[in-house]
């Protein structure tokens, strides 16, 4: 790597894990699946294609697009706050049941397609992954000659990857704790705050942007 070009993958890197290594909808979910070790390859590469791929649009110029529309900004603070309302609800119903790994049918495992369609619910519907990946690493990205932009980018995609798949196959050893039931209503409490949460400060956000 040319020596000039080492800073901005450096500031991806760097910009890219602050970001995204934080408690969200989408890390809770990669952290549930580890755990259960139900589909980790799909849901590690899935997230961290989907965020890779928002991180070009961003440092491409999308940033700009979609904050200037307040149709799509709208609509995606709605459907996410909406989903993760749903979401939550689930977590919270599950503390009530006496779930183990000791008991494979107990903890409820989506299937490959469920796991991937809430990948997808959990990374697309919610703004505040448009808002990391999109506008605020555009916007930083954006500051860098042309020819830099690349290397930015290829740095906060490092960072995702490297994030995700030690995220999802880093809980397994997570699994002996989560032997006894009261860590998985512990778990799904705290995922269920998580979610209702976002869904709390989309909700907040769009009556703010209505009053202003």
């Amino acid at each position: 790597m040319d020596m000039f070009c080492v800073a901005p993958f450096v500031e991806g890197c760097g910009t890219g894990a602050g970001l995204i290594i934080a408690i969200g909808a989408q890390n809770a979910f990669v952290l549930k699946q580890g755990i259960l070790k139900n589909y980790v390859f799909p849901t590690v590469i899935l997230c961290a294609f989907i965020d890779a791929l928002l991180i070009s649009l961003g440092v491409g110029g999308f940033g700009k697009i979609l904050t200037s529309s307040t149709f799509l900004l709208a609509l995606a603070r709605w459907g996410g706050a909406a989903f993760l309302i749903y979401y939550g609800f689930r977590s919270f119903r599950a503390v009530f049941k006496s779930e183990s790994l000791k008991i494979e049918v107990s903890s409820e495992r989506p299937d490959l397609k469920m796991s991937i369609l809430t990948v997808l619910a959990l990374s697309l519907l919610n703004p505040h992954v448009y808002l990391d990946t999109v506008v605020l690493l555009g916007s930083i990205g954006a500051q860098f000659p042309a020819y830099e932009r690349l290397y930015f980018s290829f740095g906060a995609m490092l960072a995702s990857f490297v994030w995700f798949f030690a995220l999802g196959y880093g809980a397994r050893y997570l699994a002996p704790l989560f032997q006894k039931p009261l860590a998985w209503k512990v778990l799904d409490f705290f995922i269920g705050c998580v979610m209702w949460a976002i869904a709390f400060s989309l909700l907040l956000w769009t009556q703010e942007c209505a009053c202003s």
